[in-house]
């Protein structure tokens, strides 16, 4: 019997942390529904489940995963599950390891750029904290978003990575190598000025952005309707005030 999609539950109107699932489906070729998205009573389901309603193993947040009987939540955790199932990871327990590990750091890469613009707190509009948002989009551009690149181009130098072919793991395109290409598509949507500079003495980083993005599923994917813009009320924002 062919084998039933995968069910993404994510909140519908933004990409946000769900796009990270979903470009790693969307490369795979893999089935999938977006719950809240695409199925009638979605949002009741998603909010049942956050709630422990039919899973012993109810997620804090979105996203989450099922896959059968399988409940999985948390981006790397989903990650880690589906890489071996799409390809999209090492076969050696220490590859797979690594993997995880370099998606981990991306996963903080992704708190801090969107922490820049709730700096005081999640439950707090923009509007109500940008003078503080002033100062920690400073920092992060500055100080933050240099050394998460440059700790991701020394991945990519040591494993022997080329302009052609920029890889962080290995010879074959990975979960993490997708995940970073959104990372950047993300903080080139956000702070343009500040990372368009940062990119141009980050070669590899760069030619990774540009070649995931040119792959023919992921190319097809970011041109039809089902990928959702970035917008403002998304992890990475645009707000030209925070951008020199």
């Amino acid at each position: 019997m062919p084998k039933k999609p995968y069910e993404l539950f994510y909140w519908p109107g933004i990409p946000g942390r769900g796009e990270y699932v979903r470009l790693a489906l969307e490369e795979a070729g893999a089935p999938y529904v977006d719950v809240a998205r695409e199925r009638e009573g979605g949002m009741e389901e998603m909010t049942a489940l956050l709630e422990g309603e039919g899973t012993q193993h109810p997620s804090f947040a979105p996203p989450f995963l099922r896959d059968g009987r399988v409940v999985v939540g948390q981006v790397a955790a989903i990650l880690f599950y589906l890489g071996p199932r799409l390809g999209l990871a090492p076969k050696s327990e220490s590859g797979a390891l690594w993997t995880h590990q370099i998606e981990l750091t991306i996963s903080d890469l992704v708190a801090e750029a969107h922490d820049v613009h709730h700096p005081v707190g999640v439950g707090l509009y923009y509007e109500d904290q940008k003078k503080e948002a002033l100062r920690r989009a400073e920092e992060f551009r500055t100080a933050r978003i240099p050394k998460f690149l440059d700790y991701f181009e020394s991945i990519l130098a040591a494993n022997g990575a080329t302009e052609a072919k920029p890889r962080l793991v290995g010879k074959s395109l990975t979960y993490a190598d997708i995940s970073l290409f959104h990372t950047v598509d993300g903080l080139k949507y956000a702070f343009p000025k500040a990372t368009g500079r940062l990119l141009k003495s980050r070669p590899l980083v760069a030619s990774l952005h540009e070649t995931v993005k040119k792959r023919p599923r992921i190319k097809a994917y970011l041109e039809s309707e089902r990928r959702q813009p970035f917008n403002e009320s998304d992890i990475f924002r645009h707000y030209p005030e925070l951008d020199k």
